[in-house]
């Protein structure tokens, strides 16, 4: 690696966010990651890969993305730091409710998290990256952006609206060297989704791979998306569902 090849990942102390911080550090990245309430689960992630590989360089910071000063705050803080080589944008957040029964101060917050924190982070990452004339940008996105599902219309729009930043930043930063790229999952095997396990084997049997994704499965695209071999990529969306988005809904 020419340079200190750097990645920031937001949400990176659990579930899907700790593998990334994993993938990309047994990949040889340094990796600074943020939590909100994970502090502890942070420790341990730190613990155990350095128990594999102990050479790896990461370090975790507090950071709540819904408080948007301190987002101003931490924002500020990379600008004045050495050039991060990659950002990856995985903290979210979810709102269940209906289309016609959303609380606009809930949604606000959602966007806040899922779609705002990412804009205002980019910004002051991006110049450098585009100075330094190299660098991987990755948007933790969804499934459902592309698909519906009831209940969902508020996290949907949020990362429908994360997607279409990315692909219009991929076409002003690719001459630049930079790639922008949103992995879009669709059911992982994370905490998240413990309050529908009545309902898991009803939609496994949906999924053409016949299972939920693991962690591991979106922190390998990850790995791969900040490799060399994916400087060609950008600009686009990819899907790690199982097949799920490409099968016909209608069961017979």
């Amino acid at each position: 690696m020419s340079m200190t090849q750097r990645v920031l990942v937001t949400g990176g102390g659990r579930g899907v966010g700790a593998a990334i911080v994993r993938s990309l550090a047994l990949a040889g990245f340094e990796v600074v990651f943020t939590v909100r309430t994970a502090s502890a689960e942070a420790q341990a992630l730190i613990a155990d890969i350095h128990a594999e590989k102990p050479d790896a360089v990461l370090e975790a910071r507090s950071l709540d993305l819904a408080d948007k000063a301190a987002v101003e705050t931490f924002a500020a803080q990379l600008a004045e730091e050495p050039t991060y080589y990659g950002f990856v944008h995985n903290a979210g957040m979810s709102y269940d409710t209906l289309a016609v029964m959303v609380d606009q101060t809930k949604a606000e917050q959602l966007m806040q998290v899922n779609y705002w924190s990412f804009v205002k982070l980019v910004g002051a990452l991006v110049r450098p990256m585009t100075r330094a004339r190299t660098g991987r940008i990755i948007a933790i996105g969804s499934i459902a952006a592309e698909v519906a599902n009831a209940g969902n219309a508020i996290y949907a729009g949020s990362k429908a609206a994360l997607a279409g930043y990315c692909r219009t930043l991929a076409i002003e930063s690719a001459r630049r060297g930079v790639t922008v790229n949103v992995v879009a999952p669709g059911f992982v095997d994370t905490a998240m989704l413990v309050p529908y396990a009545a309902y898991r084997a009803n939609v496994e049997k949906q999924i053409p791979a016949g299972r939920f994704a693991a962690p591991a499965d979106v922190g390998a695209l990850v790995a791969f998306l900040a490799s060399p071999g994916a400087s060609y990529i950008t600009g686009t969306t990819l899907p790690v569902d199982g097949g799920l988005t490409a099968a016909l809904a209608i069961q017979r």
